[in-house]
């Protein structure tokens, strides 16, 4: 998939809250420092995983699914396996009329859960990391972060 840094950039840049289904307290998990670091950037991230349900975070609130949110969410990041995003997309499209975005991680993708989505007037990311694109857009890129997003996230899969 062939996205235009502006339109990547124009994503990060209106999104404000963001679920993370697939996220882990595991800090040396991708799925938790993508989270961390999009945090630290001022995003609001609200933990999804159904294992630790409950649990507090990030600061945040885990919920078991995304129909378990209540509040509003801008975009659903996805670190879960290719097979497993339809269900997650259409609950996310019924979760949230005005949901702008599914973006699915590095080595994750679904053109018929891409399709969906789109034709809701969704924006769908797919097989891209926002936190290395963010640090690639906003001239954060550093060689460790870079070289260690994609070498774990192939690892988590």
């Amino acid at each position: 998939m062939s996205y235009s840094d502006d339109h990547l950039r124009t994503i990060l840049k209106r999104t404000k809250t963001i679920a993370i289904v697939g996220v882990s307290a595991n800090e040396i998990r991708p799925s938790y420092y993508v989270a961390r670091y999009l945090s630290l950037k001022g995003y609001r991230i609200i933990p999804v995983n159904p294992g630790l349900a409950g649990q507090t975070l990030l600061g945040e609130k885990v919920y078991g699914d995304v129909s378990d949110i209540p509040d509003d969410v801008d975009m659903v990041d996805i670190f879960r396996r290719s097979e497993q995003v339809p269900p997650i997309v259409t609950a996310s499209l019924a979760r949230w009329p005005n949901l702008q975005t599914i973006w699915m991680q590095i080595g994750v993708s679904h053109p018929q859960a891409a399709a969906e989505a789109q034709a809701r007037g969704v924006d769908v990311i797919e097989d891209r990391c926002p936190k290395i694109e963010y640090q690639r857009l906003f001239s954060e890129l550093r060689m460790a972060g870079f070289a260690t997003g994609i070498i774990s996230s192939k690892l988590q899969l």
